[in-house]
């Protein structure tokens, strides 16, 4: 059947536009990883790499006759896994990148519409088996990415960051329906904070793989001339953030310790490290609002 023997070249293709929308920044990658908070940290780099070498593997495969059936395997175990992913995700209430194909789509009920189109796409041409190669397989492949790219448009709740929203980090810049992160009135646990000299601190959260941080970066420390600010990371220092700027504090556990999801995010704390406001970081404007609600904090 035609459309059967169509589905690995639709497969591949997908999976070789997804890899080169990655490889141009496998840190960011990485850091998507990290903020489905699946894995532990250490794990996100070598999990990213895993993934780009199976679907460039795969879409090898799936050009190949002879390979066809292995590469489909593998890239319906790569479909799977991602649906999985985006399940467990939607389940926590978070609000992450899904990091799909190097662009802005937020995880939601349409990247899973998406994925479970393209797990589809894999099981077909998995049931094509080593289907020779014909030219009507061309527009009809091309027919099947349209399905699997066009319907997911359909579902409601779609999630995109919108204009001047983040990189393909797995940063949101919107915040999440479910409320996480430190509240005010309760102390802000970090490990190895530097001893508070002013009377309002900013603790700035930020990843070495994250473009959005070092985009905030700069209007991090330009509130150095109205508060304390510190950097905190939950990364080993690497030079990413320069050493010429506020001091930088690694902190491994302090994301799943404040309940934050993922950088950037901003804390204010008085002089004795008590939240006074926190918030998602992703852009000035959110900025701006954690450190208005810094001078009027909320009740605890």
């Amino acid at each position: 059947m035609i459309v059967l023997a169509s589905a690995p070249l639709a497969v591949a293709a997908v999976l070789l536009g997804a890899a080169l929308g990655k490889i141009r920044d496998v840190r960011a990658f990485a850091a998507t990883i990290g903020g489905y908070r699946v894995l532990p940290a250490p794990l996100a780099l070598p999990a990213a790499v895993a993934v780009l070498v199976v679907e460039v593997a795969a879409a090898a495969l799936l050009l190949a006759p002879v390979t066809r059936p292995w590469g489909a395997v593998a890239a319906a175990l790569l479909f799977a896994v991602f649906l999985g992913a985006m399940g467990s995700v939607l389940r926590r209430g978070l609000s992450v990148g899904c990091g799909c194909f190097g662009g802005r789509d937020l995880v939601g009920p349409g990247t899973m519409a998406r994925t479970g189109v393209l797990l589809v796409l894999a099981l077909m041409a998995v049931a094509a088996g080593p289907a020779p190669f014909a030219p009507l397989q061309v527009p009809v492949a091309a027919a099947l990415l349209g399905v699997a790219f066009v319907l997911p448009l359909l579902v409601p709740g779609r999630g995109r960051h919108g204009p001047g929203g983040g990189r393909a980090s797995g940063v949101t810049a919107t915040r999440s329906p479910v409320e996480h992160g430190p509240r005010p009135g309760t102390p802000f646990a970090l490990e190895g904070a530097p001893e508070r000299t002013a009377d309002q601190v900013l603790y700035a959260l930020v990843s070495p793989g994250c473009g959005l941080c070092t985009t905030m970066l700069p209007h991090f420390t330009a509130m150095a001339a109205r508060m304390e600010v510190v950097l905190v990371s939950a990364a080993p220092k690497d030079g990413s953030f320069g050493s010429d700027g506020p001091p930088l504090v690694v902190d491994p556990d302090v994301y799943d310790r404040n309940d934050i999801l993922w950088p950037p995010y901003a804390v204010v704390t008085d002089r004795r490290g008590t939240v006074l406001a926190a918030g998602g970081a992703a852009d000035p404007a959110q900025l701006r609002t954690v450190i208005d609600g810094a001078a009027s904090p909320s009740p605890s």
